[in-house]
């Protein structure tokens, strides 16, 4: 009976060391923790250094800044890959859940920076980052996943391919409008002076709007070479029974042959009243609109694109309604109507740069229908060109596309010559003719 009682009481004393041991040794992590996470911010980085490596040691599961700080201290402090790849390992084993996306993306572009892993390995990396949360990965390594998943799927599987080019849009998509509520927010009333912290959050917004942006042009021009006509109409031929009811399928395959301009084909006016009957919406009233109007109901069609307009709630969306609706009048050769339009998308998102660019481009195609001589032809592109100005201006997201705008419309400015034999001067006010109507500057 003493030999129980005895081990029973070794064994109490022995889990009772242990627990204080468990104690003492959480207590030195907390306040190692506490010491390095001061000497870091404070950009002590030697002495946050010899805390950190005890902290990566013993206490590896206390806190996820742990990794983000220690991140800094192996990539720009001490310059170590084998350093700064255990942090981001580390990190994914004991944090997958705090921010992961964002952690595969980061580990993705270092380990490629700095030529530690394969373009295979890097890829598994971000299609990881992907599958997670697309829209928390880095601008750039969005860009770098899709170029790979093009690469792999072009040729055998190119619906793969579209797949993830739409999911990667509306990810991008929801990025940029968010980023625009923001903007205009703090632009919408240019009386009021900004103070030093909404101008580095606006500058920082323009910054992510403007990288952003450039992702969704070169997603484009990826996806422009592969989504051609030929390619898109035998696809959605073989797929479309089985997706007659999907409504996701329907938008994206009528979207995207709106696009490409393969509205001519019966299959656009199948897929278009399909994705009407399957999901009733402002979207896909305004693409049924276009068939209605097509077949010769004038009126039908406007009902509908007022149905469309009205089910819309969010001002981004109207927006982007009013500009459909102004590309389908473009297309139907309604110069003034789609002007209209897209002015009155503007009315809901002033800073909405692709409804400028269509306006100049509309101003475009009337240079040889504007003017009787090669002076007043020439002068339309300077109506066109303030309209890419305002583009670059306001929406920071269309920047470099709305940059080779301007380089072409300045391009073709009237010389100084045929200023000279017109016999205008200089910088003087000059009226376009026409349906155009507006008053411009005559170049210096």
């Amino acid at each position: 009976m003493k030999k129980i009682t005895f081990l029973l009481a070794a064994i109490m004393l022995l889990a009772i060391a242990k627990t204080n041991a468990q104690d003492d040794a959480k207590r030195e992590c907390t306040i190692k923790f506490n010491l390095f996470s001061g000497d870091f911010k404070s950009k002590k980085y030697d002495e946050a250094f010899v805390n950190w490596e005890y902290l990566m040691n013993n206490c590896k599961d206390l806190s996820v800044s742990i990794y983000q700080y220690g991140a800094t201290l192996a990539e720009d402090v001490r310059k170590d890959p084998a350093l700064a790849k255990k942090v981001y390992e580390q990190r994914l084993q004991y944090f997958p859940n705090k921010k992961a996306a964002k952690a595969h993306s980061d580990y993705a572009t270092y380990l490629s920076k700095n030529n530690l892993a394969s373009e295979d390995e890097v890829f598994k990396i971000l299609e990881k980052a992907y599958k997670i949360s697309p829209k928390d990965m880095g601008v750039k390594n969005i860009f770098k996943y899709f170029k790979g998943v093009t690469k792999r799927n072009k040729d055998t599987n190119p619906q793969v391919v579209f797949d993830t080019y739409d999911d990667v849009l509306e990810s991008v998509g929801e990025k940029l409008d968010g980023y625009t509520v923001k903007i205009n927010k703090l632009t919408k009333d240019s009386t009021v002076v900004l103070g030093k912290k909404d101008q580095k959050r606006l500058r920082g917004y323009r910054i992510n709007s403007k990288a952003l942006g450039q992702v969704e042009g070169g997603l484009d021009a990826i996806i422009s070479e592969i989504a051609t006509c030929e390619r898109l109409i035998p696809l959605y031929k073989r797929d479309f029974e089985a997706n007659k009811g999907n409504a996701v399928w329907l938008r994206r395959a009528v979207s995207r042959m709106f696009n490409k301009g393969c509205q001519e084909d019966p299959l656009y006016e199948t897929l278009a009243k399909a994705y009407a009957e399957s999901a009733p919406s402002p979207d896909s009233y305004s693409f049924y609109a276009g068939i209605l109007e097509k077949n010769g109901d004038v009126s039908g069609a406007a009902d509908m694109r007022q149905k469309a307009f009205d089910l819309e709630t969010d001002p981004l969306k109207k927006a982007k309604t009013k500009l459909k609706f102004a590309q389908a009048a473009k297309s139907r050769g309604q110069l003034s109507k789609a002007r209209s339009l897209a002015r009155e998308a503007l009315s809901f998102n002033p800073n909405f740069g692709k409804a400028y660019l269509l306006i100049g481009r509309l101003y475009q195609s009337s240079v040889n229908n504007c003017g009787s001589n090669e002076f007043e032809k020439r002068m339309v592109y300077a109506a066109a060109l303030r309209q890419a100005q305002k583009a670059s201006s306001v929406d920071p997201s269309i920047s470099t596309t709305a940059r080779k705008y301007i380089n072409s419309y300045r391009a073709n400015l009237p010389s100084k010559k045929i200023i000279f034999t017109a016999g205008i001067a200089p910088g003087s006010s000059y009226k376009i003719n026409c349906w155009i109507g507006e008053t411009v500057r005559v170049p210096n």
